[in-house]
């Protein structure tokens, strides 16, 4: 699977998003990610910029457009989290998680939709968490803010699906990644015993998935939300 077209990953200079860009990039994709410090993967176009405001995504992806071309696939990843328990949870921490996850989403395919108007083909894919359906305590902020993104995505195959557009959610499980490392090793056991595959995911899985959902394979799935969490949240 190899394609010239231009990707645009949000949050791509580490974690998922890192895995996702390299995977691109190693399929012969033109790639671009957004971070707000560090740079993307070899191979990658860094560019600069904030989810939560507007004229700086702008300002991405008028850079992108002018190096590399129109974005026809945008992955929404960049996130936070502000873990804590509803009663002791400030209204910054709500507003804050749900400015980045949901707010930026927004911000990006609105931004990405133009183009792929224009050029009546397009991929977008946004990147939730199983959280998003299975529930997490002192996550409400989060959650929330992964959840609504499947309403996102299937209002906006509602709108665009008849443009050769789709629109796609991701729903990672538990991911090897610098966070889970830094989890005590009887947290860790915990977590894998409630995860049917026994183990946590490598990014590069969740990236496998991603890069399929842009290709022509995957032309004719939209509103959907695939899970890669080992079997931890079926049926949710």
């Amino acid at each position: 699977m190899s394609s010239d077209r231009v990707v645009l990953v949000t949050g791509g200079n580490r974690g998922i998003g890192r895995a996702i860009a390299e995977r691109f990039v190693a399929a012969g994709y033109k790639t671009a990610v957004t971070a707000r410090s560090g740079e993307g993967p070899e191979g990658t176009l860094t560019v600069r910029a904030d989810v939560t405001d507007a004229a700086s995504l702008d300002a991405a992806f008028i850079e992108v457009e002018q190096q590399l071309g129109p974005v026809e696939i945008v992955v929404a990843n960049a996130g936070i989290t502000k873990d804590t328990l509803l009663l002791r949870m400030t209204e910054d921490d709500f507003d804050s998680v749900v400015a980045t996850n949901l707010g930026g989403t927004f911000r990006v395919v609105k931004r990405a939709s133009k183009g792929m108007l224009r050029a009546k083909w397009g991929r977008v894919i946004l990147i939730s968490s199983v959280v998003g359906l299975y529930g997490s305590a002192g996550q409400i902020n989060y959650s929330s803010s992964k959840a609504a993104l499947v309403g996102f995505a299937r209002s906006l195959t509602r709108e665009l699906g008849g443009r050769g557009i789709t629109a796609n959610v991701v729903a990672p499980g538990f991911i090897e990644t610098d966070m889970t490392a830094e989890l005590p090793e009887e947290t860790q056991a915990d977590y894998k015993r409630s995860i049917p595959a026994g183990r946590f995911a490598t990014a590069d899985e969740v990236a496998g998935v991603v890069t399929w959902l842009a290709s022509d394979d995957a032309a004719y799935i939209s509103g959907a939300v695939i899970p890669v969490d080992g079997g931890l949240g079926m049926g949710h």
